[in-house]
Order: structure tokens, then sequence, then C-alpha cells
């Protein structure tokens, strides 16, 4: 059969192409080369089928299938189709020896007939053979190809879910981060709230009950004060006229009486006023809110008992000598507060710092010089509302840590005996929280440094 080259030529062109437009290869030339194949094998069949009897038509036609057959050879892109090159070559090849011993050495082709048409048995057995094996071949690799493709986007969707699951879970691990922060932030607030609370109860009721004993004790108190004096003066008299009239014997033993009495009344007069000053005291703790708010400029306020303290510790002590540093926001403007009340805290905290300066004077530290600062400025409450903060800080000894939760109760000082009441920073701080509305904080190491910080809502005076 002349024609049978020309169908395996169409055969392998189709395949050819299936196989480009599988992988998904785009080679242009290739396409072309085989489309123009395709075209050629069309033809031939054609031809051979027409024109049997012109053998150039078949020798064209084996040309064309052997051409064919050597592309999976040298071009990558057919390599995966040498099985069917190999399962067709036998039958051509066969093809070729049995024509050329027809047209050409025709006795011993038609002496060995039967064996050529054998062979070509055995090559088209050979064919279905290899087509068959190559089919199911195909099939297991392309069911092969769709099980690891399957299993390529099963693990491309598990590395997205699991890029999408870790996004989530650091996403969720930030807000709990944070709602626990903001937690943390809350009960530290409600705690110091509740401290603060608490502080002001236990401020309230002594309060209340300082108030009370100190005008029992008042009366008293002003009864020896006075009946001291008034002994001293008697004595005074008792020496002056009638001390001349006594013998010359009891002279000397009456003198040392009247001495030592009057010493006596001396230190129970001077004793009767420290603790005089000690009831008033109590009595301005009590007092701490009577004051009515007005409009401060707080800037001048606290210029004026800057230097108010300073040079009340000078009439006081010649040799005492400090640095003051301020600054003052000048756009702070004035804000509703006590002024009568805000000046105490003002006067309380700069002697206080005063004093620690002077304190740590007298160490003879080299190079040491007291400085107490004074800074003014707006600033934005935990609320979130505008407000007035006045800080006091100074160079001097410092506050022990050890102490630091006591300085706001009442009768507590770090003073020695007879220089300090403990009321100071108690009032203080009665005065900011409870009259003021506002916050007094403390900052400190000892030795080094003490910072107070007064914060009071900043409410514009209309």
């Amino acid at each position: 059969m002349t024609f049978t080259e020309p169908l395996i030529a169409l055969f392998l062109v189709t395949q050819y192409r299936k196989t480009l437009k599988a992988d998904g290869q785009q080679r242009p030339q290739l396409s072309q080369y085989l489309l123009w194949a395709l075209y050629a094998a069309i033809a031939l069949f054609c031809l051979t089928v027409s024109f049997d009897h012109y053998r150039i038509f078949l020798w064209c036609s084996h040309l064309l299938v052997f051409g064919l057959l050597a592309l999976p050879y040298y071009v990558e892109e057919f390599k995966t189709n040498r099985n069917i090159a190999n399962s067709v070559l036998p039958y051509t090849c066969i093809a070729f020896v049995s024509d050329f011993f027809d047209f050409y050495i025709n006795t011993f082709y038609e002496a060995h007939d039967s064996f050529f048409d054998s062979a070509k048995v055995f090559g088209v057995l050979w064919f279905g053979a290899m087509w068959y094996t190559n089919n199911k071949q195909s099939k297991a690799l392309a069911m092969e190809r769709k099980k690891r493709e399957m299993e390529q986007e099963q693990n491309r969707m598990m590395a997205a879910m699991k890029i999408n699951l870790e996004g989530e879970v650091k996403q969720r691990t930030a807000e709990l981060t944070k709602q626990k922060e903001e937690l943390t932030f809350a009960l530290n607030e409600l705690k110091s709230t509740q401290a603060q609370l608490v502080q002001q109860e236990k401020m309230a009721s002594l309060g209340e009950l300082t108030a009370g004993i100190a005008h029992e004790i008042q009366n008293p108190l002003n009864f020896v004060n006075n009946f001291s004096e008034v002994s001293i003066e008697l004595l005074d008299e008792l020496k002056d006229e009638i001390f001349s009239k006594l013998p010359d014997d009891v002279k000397q033993e009456a003198d040392e009486i009247i001495n030592d009495i009057t010493q006596n009344l001396t230190k129970i007069n001077q004793h009767g006023k420290r603790a005089d000053s000690i009831v008033k005291g109590m009595l301005q703790h009590s007092r701490t809110t009577t004051g009515k708010k007005e409009p401060t400029d707080v800037n001048a306020l606290a210029d004026e008992y800057l230097r108010l303290s300073y040079h009340g510790l000078r009439a006081k002590d010649k040799m005492f000598n400090a640095s003051m540093k301020t600054s003052f926001d000048e756009n702070l403007g004035k804000i509703e507060a006590i002024p009568q009340d805000l000046g105490r805290v003002l006067l309380n905290l700069f002697n206080n710092s005063f004093y620690a300066v002077a304190e740590k004077k007298k160490l003879n530290i080299t190079g040491y010089e007291p400085t107490v600062t004074v800074v003014t400025k707006k600033v934005t409450n935990l609320a979130g509302a505008s407000a007035v903060e006045i800080t006091v800080s100074d160079n001097g000894t410092g506050i022990p840590q050890k102490v630091l939760d006591k300085i706001y109760q009442p009768f507590f000082t770090t003073k020695p005996t007879g220089q300090g009441t403990g009321l100071g920073l108690s009032m203080s701080y009665d005065i900011i929280t409870k009259g003021h509305g506002g916050e007094l904080k403390v900052e400190t190491a000892e030795g080094e440094f003490a910072r107070f910080i007064i914060t009071i809502p900043d409410i514009k005076a209309s």
C-alpha cells in the first residue's frame, strides 16, 4: 500500500503537535514546521493514491516519515515522543526495505514475498503492542502528573492557609497584648485612684478629728502660755523689789530658786508656743478648702512665693545662699484657683527645697551649688483634658525611699525635732487634691534630688 507512509506521517505530525500544545511551549517556528509537514503529508497521500505508479511520491513519503522519526532524538521539545517513534520505526524500516527490493530487485522480492509480508505483519503487531503500552504508560503518567499537581495545589493552599493563620495569630496576639496593656494601665489607675480616695477619706476624717482636738487644746494652751509669761514677770518683779529686803544669809539660796523657777517657766513658755504653732497648723489643715476660687496667675504666684521663701530663710540665717532657676510658660494665662491656699502649698514646697539644699551644703561637697528650680507648663492629663503643671525641684538631700509612702501623713517629718511639724505636705496634698481636684506627685533619689509635681485642671478664668 503506497499510501501507508503518508498516513504514518500524518499520525506522527498529529502526535508532535499534541505534545507542543500539552506542554504549553511557545515555539512558533516548530509549530510552523509541523504545519508544513502536515500539508506535505496530506499532499503526498492524495498524490500516492491518485498516481501510485509514480515512485517519486513514495520515496518522498519515506523521507518525510524518516525525518519526522528523527525529531524526538534531535529536538528537545519532542523527546517525550520517542516511544511513539520507536513503535512506528520497525514497520517504517520494513516498508522501506520492501519497497526498495520491490522496485529495484524485483526477482528477489517475488522469491521472498511471504517473508516481507510476515515482516510487515510483525511491524503492525509491534506498533499495536507498543501503542497499547505507550497509552497505558501515558495514562499512568497523566494520573501521576495530576496527582502531583493536586498535591502541589494542596501544598500551596496549606502554605497560604498557614500564612493567613500566622497573620491572624500575630494580629490576635497584638490585640491581646494591647488589651492586656490597657487593662494593666486601667488597673494601675484604679489602684492609684483607690489609694487617693482612701488617703482623702483618711485626711477628711483626720481633719475633722484634728479640728476638734485643736479647738479643745487651744484654750488650756493659751492659759499655759499666758500664765507662764505672767509668772516670769512676777518673778522679775520679786527679784527687783522684794529680793533686796531678804537677809543676806538667804539671798543666795533664794536667788538660785528664783533663777531655776524662771528657767523652768521660760522652757514651759517656749514649748507652749511650739505647741501653739502646731495647733494653729492643725486648724489650718482642717480649713484647706474654705477659700473661694478666683482668676489666678500661676507664674506670678510661684515667682512671688519663691522669693518670699528665699528672703524669709535669709532673714533667719545670713549665711544661707542658693541659686534660683525659673522657667515659666508665658502662655498659661489665668486659671480658676484659690490663690491663698495654692500659695501656702508653694511656700511649703519652697521652704522644704531650700532646707534640703542647705542641709546638703553643710556636707561640704566639692563643687556643689545649691539650686532650686521652678517650672510651669501646660500639659494634658490622663483624662485627655488640659492641665497646668508646676514642678518644684532641688538638688538637695532627697527623700529616703523607705519613708516615701509616709510623707503625706499628718505629723510625719524627716526634719529634726523642733524644725518641722509634719503638717506641711499633708496640708499641701489636701489643698491640691480636694481643694483643686488636682494631683501632687513626688520623684526623688536619696542624696541627689527631690522633685514635686503639682497638676491642676486648666479651668480658664472667665
